[in-house]
């Protein structure tokens, strides 16, 4: 194996999956302001009738691609073309094929980050930290009931026949220019697909405290009612993401950097 792969080699590492085994995920769902979730969507997204975000911390032990790491994500619920999602705002992780994958092939706004997960009991505690701030931080109590009992917590309602979930994310690829402009060519927004087969499901009781950071604004998606919290451990499988519409540069230019560290 070198820098100058043969066909072959390339044909051997091609996989139409990334799939991650006894995958451990805390999510936490809480509400936030309409007007919040209206500004941080880039077009052509449209707001879910029901302004609700989604933040995870997982843990990924086995995985088919040789990589282990932690990783978090923040999600905005969103609708293109009848087609309810989650617009996926940050992702930090722990390695940086991880980053590289996520970034270049599905669009995920990744960066390296600190983030710790663990699970004494029934209480599940966590936290991400990237240049000085815990700018996320998530304890949860599995006590079978979330904080608010008429929630809505999406996952379990999106099961098929077979318990699996279907989940879909809303990302967009682009490239900066080498003159430091926002965009190269035309944005274009991904719908990408990821199959979650759980073995085990706990709701809980969630705590969330939100820091404020110039890198890694997370607290400008204010909660107005934690809702409560998810305890996975499964097989995930990502699939391959599907390009849905170009995007306008101009329009998209103010949501262009979310990948990088600008205050």
């Amino acid at each position: 194996m070198g820098f100058v792969k043969t066909f072959p080699e390339i044909l051997a590492n091609r996989r139409t999956t990334a799939d991650f085994y006894d995958a451990e995920m805390l999510t936490v769902f809480w509400e936030t302001k309409p007007e919040i979730v209206a500004r941080l969507l880039p077009p052509p997204l449209k707001p879910a009738p029901y302004p609700l975000v989604m933040a995870f911390l997982a843990n990924y032990p086995k995985t088919n691609f040789d990589v282990t790491y932690l990783e978090s994500a923040l999600f905005l619920s969103a609708v293109c073309d009848g087609v309810e999602g989650s617009y996926c705002l940050a992702m930090p992780v722990t390695n940086d094929m991880a980053m590289a994958g996520g970034r270049e092939f599905y669009g995920y706004p990744k960066k390296m980050a600190d983030i710790r997960m663990q699970k004494q009991g029934d209480v599940v505690h966590g936290w991400v930290e990237r240049r000085g701030y815990r700018y996320f931080e998530l304890r949860a109590r599995l006590t079978g009931r979330p904080n608010v009992p008429e929630a809505e917590m999406p996952l379990p309602r999106q099961a098929d026949a077979q318990g699996n979930l279907h989940v879909f994310a809303y990302t967009y690829r682009f490239f900066p220019t080498p003159q430091a402009g926002p965009t190269e060519y035309n944005p274009w927004l991904m719908r990408q697909e990821t199959l979650l087969r759980p073995k085990t499901i706990q709701l809980g009781e969630a705590e969330v405290f939100l820091e404020a950071s110039p890198y890694d604004p997370w607290a400008e998606v204010e909660i107005v009612k934690t809702l409560g919290a998810l305890y996975m451990v499964g097989d995930n499988s990502m699939l391959g993401g599907q390009a849905v519409a170009p995007v306008d540069p101009v329009q998209f230019a103010p949501h262009a950097f979310i990948r990088m560290d600008m205050k």
